[in-house]
């Protein structure tokens, strides 16, 4: 299979963005910046893309213009092993003007989506109890930043 590398669209803070983001995650760096040329459409000099991996995985920033935007529609899911690894990421992800949404969602500063998922979570919702299950879903339902306790004494509330 070729490889598939997420592309995200920026204005102009593409590289902003992906330092952001190196310093988010751990195992992560800039590896490549190139810049627009005489040939434009930007000034020569301003950087076109951003190169970089979030824990091994590569992305592309690109600084294209204004006429695009992130929305909900695209989002990364962030696997937490435990309630520590939510807390780090939930307040990282929304720090200088983030904004925190429902059910584990976060928007960063740049307006890319991300889901805050502790493992617990889909352990939760594929018990092989229904009731449980469902207990817990309706948990997380009404939570911001999720709750791992919360949503272990819910499921286990009768």
């Amino acid at each position: 299979m070729p490889a598939i590398t997420p592309n995200l669209w920026f204005d102009t803070r593409g590289k902003e963005a992906a330092e952001f983001y190196v310093s988010v995650f751990p195992n992560s760096r800039i590896t490549h910046v190139s810049h627009y040329g005489e040939a434009g459409p930007r000034a020569a000099g301003t950087v076109l893309t951003v190169d970089f991996e979030l824990d091994g995985k590569p992305f592309t920033a690109i600084n294209g213009g204004p006429e695009f935007t992130f929305d909900e529609a695209v989002s990364f899911l962030v696997d937490c092993a435990d309630q520590a690894e939510v807390d780090y990421y939930w307040s990282r992800l929304s720090e200088g003007g983030g904004r925190e949404g429902p059910c584990g969602w976060v928007k960063d500063r740049y307006g890319l989506s991300w889901q805050i998922v502790p493992a617990a979570l889909g352990e939760l919702l594929a018990d092989p109890d229904p009731a449980r299950a469902q207990r817990a879903m309706a948990a997380m339902l009404g939570m911001s930043k999720l709750d791992v306790a919360a949503l272990r004494a819910a499921a286990d509330a009768a």
